[in-house]
């Protein structure tokens, strides 16, 4: 099912599911995790720009990061029903069933940041020397250069364009490969 045939009611069903499953799991491996945090802490970890806001809810867990991923989605399709308006590819039907599409998406996150204590503004993550995640308010415009992009602007402009990666992915722990992956990917905004 499209994400934009998604109701408001699914998206919370959903939402409530994923906080239950993830409360029921720290239960069940308190002990696990307690050990885990007494090794592992913030400092040792790599990228310290993924870490939530202090502002969010100490039981957000996941939902910051979650939510964050929703909302670059969200606005790399907006960019990409800009691009399709301004070159005449869109209906104004299919303007229209867009807009509001976007528009109830832009809803239902503002509403589940509400439900986790999170500012929508945290959203946008600050990744340091590469830039932030998002553009500020009314700080890009699809197929308009500026000085610093964002990561959103970085992948809308791929997007636009088109990009192949490959690659091969291995996986494992105490030096043994347990996960192969060949890996094969087009990236872009027009069909292939």
């Amino acid at each position: 099912m499209p994400l934009q045939d998604v109701s408001s009611f699914q998206f919370k069903l959903v939402s409530n599911h994923f906080t239950r499953t993830v409360e029921r799991k720290i239960d069940e491996d308190r002990g696990k995790q307690l050990y885990l945090a007494n090794r592992v802490t913030a400092s040792d970890l790599p990228i310290q720009a993924l870490s939530t806001s202090p502002k969010a809810s100490k039981d957000a867990g996941l939902a910051p990061l979650l939510l964050t991923v929703v909302e670059l989605v969200r606005q790399l399709m907006e960019a990409q029903v800009i691009r399709r308006m301004e070159t005449g590819e869109l209906s104004d039907e299919d303007l229209d069933r867009a807009a509001e599409s976007l528009r109830k998406l832009e809803e239902q996150v503002v509403e589940i940041c509400g439900i986790f204590e999170i500012d929508p503004a945290d959203l946008n993550v600050d990744l340091g020397e590469i830039g932030t995640l998002l553009p500020k308010a009314g700080g890009y415009y699809p197929g308009e250069n500026t000085a610093n992009p964002t990561i959103l602007e970085l992948l809308d402009r791929l997007l636009n364009t088109g990009v192949v990666l490959q690659g091969n992915v291995e996986l494992g722990l105490a030096n043994i490969d347990l996960i192969h992956a060949k890996l094969q990917l087009v990236l872009t905004a027009k069909p292939i």
